[in-house]
Order: structure tokens, then sequence, then C-alpha cells
């Protein structure tokens, strides 16, 4: 049975908010965000988490202390105490009220609500599917890592039975190897500069999805001089031509598309017959 695919038939193209939906005094990564998502029309709700030097897990993209909290410490030396005391800065770079997030809290305050996007626990998944079990959440989580062997061993043995996507860039590197093992694949987000890279072609991804295979797609922009989808991004969705971004990756049977601009794509993708 592959879950993913019977919320796609319920729900038809879904949108995953990368961060939540944030801006202005509301920062990524914290439930305001991905409350927002949710009531804007995500699906799916993307966050990145870290665990402290005494062992508890929190939700913040490491890497982005200096830009969020005007600080070089990395959170990961720091125990739970410690970034409890962090406030996150607003869009003006002014000093909010709003901290970094428990997992646990995040977990039980979406408990029934909407599918949860896992990213970064590389390294300490065993601890992260742990804390899911406590909250009775399997059926929510969807899990993804690049195919790297390693990453793949430890899906294996800590998440043979969540959804879990592999994050194939330019081509396929895994497909035939993951179905030999025991995970239990749903989909695969494909990442592609150009529309002639390998996982680009509409036959491979007709195949996939004959396979009964979720395509996952994005159309932010992380950073302008790394393509994640040849183009067809939010930039071109909201500056006039959602066909040519959001509607390209639509048109083109991607079942997921991750976006920083949730309501406009769940709106437009609504509008035009592409989700329920």
């Amino acid at each position: 049975m592959n879950e993913l695919k019977e919320w796609f038939d319920r729900k038809g193209v879904m949108v995953a908010a990368h961060r939540g939906l944030c801006g202005a005094n509301i920062p990524c990564n914290t439930i305001p965000a991905f409350e927002i998502a949710v009531a804007n029309g995500a699906t799916i709700v993307e966050l990145d988490l870290f665990k402290t030097t005494d062992g508890q897990i929190m939700v913040f993209h490491t890497g982005k202390e200096s830009h969020q909290f005007r600080t070089q410490t990395d959170v990961t030396k720091l125990t739970e105490a410690e970034v409890r005391q962090l406030r996150y800065l607003n869009a003006d770079r002014n000093e909010t009220h709003y901290g970094v997030e428990l997992f646990d809290d995040v977990l039980e305050h979406f408990k029934g609500r909407c599918l949860l996007n896992l990213d970064r626990c590389d390294g300490f998944l065993a601890d992260a599917v742990r804390c899911v079990e406590r909250h009775g959440m399997r059926d929510q989580i969807l899990l993804k890592t690049a195919p790297k062997p390693h990453l793949l061993a430890e899906v294996e043995a800590c998440a043979p039975n969540y959804m879990y996507m592999p994050i194939y860039k330019e081509e396929d590197t895994a497909t035939e190897q993951i179905g030999r093992m025991n995970i239990h694949m749903v989909g695969a987000e494909l990442v592609f500069a150009t529309e002639e890279s390998p996982v680009a072609q509409q036959e491979y991804e007709d195949r996939m999805r004959e396979k009964g295979l979720v395509l996952w797609g994005n159309t932010l922009i992380y950073n302008e001089k790394v393509p994640l989808s040849a183009g067809h991004n939010d930039d071109v969705s909201v500056l006039g031509r959602p066909e040519d971004g959001w509607g390209w990756l639509a048109k083109k049977g991607f079942g997921i598309i991750q976006t920083d601009w949730t309501s406009q794509c769940a709106a437009w993708l609504k509008e035009n017959g592409y989700s329920f």
C-alpha cells in the first residue's frame, strides 16, 4: 500500500510548504509558520531537525544561525536550555519573541492534520522515529534523504515502515537498489538543472508513476545559482507566468510541489483543476 499515492488520489497535486509559510515577523520552521501554511492550503509541511548536546530534538535549519539569530554559535553544540534562550529575528533583523520549537511540540500540534516531511535528520533518524512513535504519528511522516548507501541503510534499519523518498539529482541512481531493500519507497524527489536532465524526461517520469510512485518537484529558489527545476520556479509563477512554473510541473505529472508561496500555489492549482 502506498499511503502517499492515496493522499494524491484524494487531493490531486499537493503543496509542500518549505519550512512553513513565513515572512514579516513570523520566522520559518516554527509552529506559527507551519500553522499559516496549513491554513493556506499546504498538505505537507517540510521542517528541519537537529539534536542538542543533551539529546533533545528541535526544529531549525542548522547553518542559518547568523542569519536568524545574529550569532555564529552552532546550535548543535548547545544544550536544550541554551537553545531555548535564542530568539528569532524578523525580516527587518529585529528580535522577536519566537524561539526554537521542540520536535515533540510540533508533532503534537499537527497530530491528525497534515503530512510532515522531516529533513536533515541524518545520523539521528532512530531518535526521531522514537519521538514520532511516542505520538503515534507514523502515518503522517514522510522521510527523504539522498540515496547514499549509509543513509539508505539507516532508513532500512530505523524506519522500514515509514513513507520514504530518495532525492535524485539529475539522474536516478537507486530505485532498483531500494526495491531490493526493506524500505517503503512511496515516491521520489527529482532535482534537475535543465530540461535535458535524465530525471526531467517524460518517459522516465511516466515509468515512475506507472510503478505507483509520487513525484516531488521544487519551485522554491534556495539559491539562484542552483536551479532545482530547470527555471520553472516560484519567481516565474508569482511574477505572472504560473503556467510556466507551478503549472509546468503539474502538467508533467508531479504529485507534490514544494514552494515558498504556499497560498498562491495552492490557489492556482485548485483554480486550474490540478488539486481538489
